[in-house]
């Protein structure tokens, strides 16, 4: 009885590993980590619905950034799950600095009412600190333990832009309120 030719793994990732999937696509190293609440968030925040007759999805983000104030500090809450499943799963700081900055972007969009929401489908930030959490987990899937220095960036990355995120939902509202009520 013949045997199967015996096949070596190689050392090399095969060709298009590491690479950006598409919608509903997973990598084999991102696979591996729990990303299942980032990725459903990922989804209900900036894809929830597709606008017929194009592929521009539409996610909860957009819709309750409408509500002045209250929605920008609700969605940046709810962006930095993604942040925190990256600090877990301890991504290199420079990914951490690039999401930090996706969130930050996408808070100074929704000061900006109207516009700035419709602009914010465009940006969709929890798509991509996804794509990047899912990225560096395939180009990178060693995992030192976390050094002191690597736990304070990480703080400082992660936990900054989601602050200024909310600070600038309050400031937002307070500006509402204090137009409003002249």
């Amino acid at each position: 009885m013949a045997q199967p030719p015996h096949h070596e793994v190689p050392d090399r990732p095969p060709p298009g590993h590491g690479q950006v999937r598409g919608r509903g696509e997973s990598s084999p190293a991102a696979a591996g980590a729990d990303l299942a609440l980032s990725r459903r968030l990922a989804r209900l925040m900036d894809d929830l619905v597709t606008v017929p007759g194009t592929e521009v999805g539409v996610g909860l983000d957009a819709l309750i950034g409408l509500i002045p104030g209250i929605g920008d500090i609700v969605g940046s809450s709810l962006s930095g799950v993604i942040v925190y499943d990256a600090v877990r799963l301890r991504v290199r700081v420079p990914v951490l600095a690039r999401m930090g900055w996706n969130l930050l972007v996408d808070a100074l969009l929704g000061l900006v009412p109207g516009v700035g929401d419709l602009i914010d489908v465009a940006h969709r930030a929890n798509r991509k600190n996804l794509r990047l959490l899912e990225r560096d987990l395939d180009e990178h899937p060693e995992r030192a333990a976390p050094t002191l220095g690597y736990v304070l960036a990480a703080f400082v990355l992660a936990v900054v832009p989601l602050v200024a995120g909310l600070v600038i939902g309050l400031l937002a509202l307070w500006f509402l309120l204090r137009w409003l009520l002249g």
